[in-house]
């Protein structure tokens, strides 16, 4: 298994040399276009990271959970992990560290904690995706496409909460 990466290397390294290509010259422009790809992305992820981090500071996103909490828990979905359901779109890093209070909370064989569990494993973070996508991307709309996101991944916590209900 450590040999993988290595393997990888030296087998890419003989392709490129039975076809003739200058590997360093390659690397070289695969780094611009690194570059580029990271200062385009960078205002993007920032806002990103801002939001989030304004929502957390401001407890924003708990008013917002414990709004929402009464629908959350008609759908049989457990109202403590409303504030993990607000997160988890924005922030892979903002949401686990909601995941680690949660399991020193409720403790990790808990009906919420293993819902979540679910939910961090099956979910991404749509909006961060979404941001690295449209600042790289020709076309800057997204159109329908964040929305069915957001709705699809919704329907996957309903049904994630039903199935730990069960299981």
């Amino acid at each position: 298994m450590n040999y993988i990466i290595p393997i990888f290397i030296l087998i890419t390294l003989i392709i490129a040399v039975i076809k003739k290509v200058n590997v360093f010259n390659s690397f070289a422009e695969g780094m611009k276009e690194a570059i580029k790809l990271t200062v385009n992305i960078l205002p993007y992820l920032a806002s990103v990271f801002i939001l989030v981090e304004l929502m957390r500071a401001s407890g924003l996103s708990l008013m917002i959970g414990k709004a929402v909490a009464p629908a959350l828990t008609f759908l049989g979905i457990p109202k403590e992990l409303a504030e993990l359901l607000i997160l988890r779109p924005l922030s892979g890093s903002g949401s686990l560290v909601f995941l680690e209070s949660l399991y020193s909370t409720y403790g990790v064989d808990s009906y919420p904690a293993r819902v979540a569990s679910v939910i961090m494993g099956a979910t991404d973070t749509i909006l961060y995706i979404s941001a690295v996508y449209l600042s790289t991307s020709k076309e800057k709309r997204s159109g329908l496409a964040i929305p069915i996101s957001l709705i699809a991944s919704f329907v996957g916590v309903i049904l994630a909460s039903w199935l730990c209900l069960i299981m």
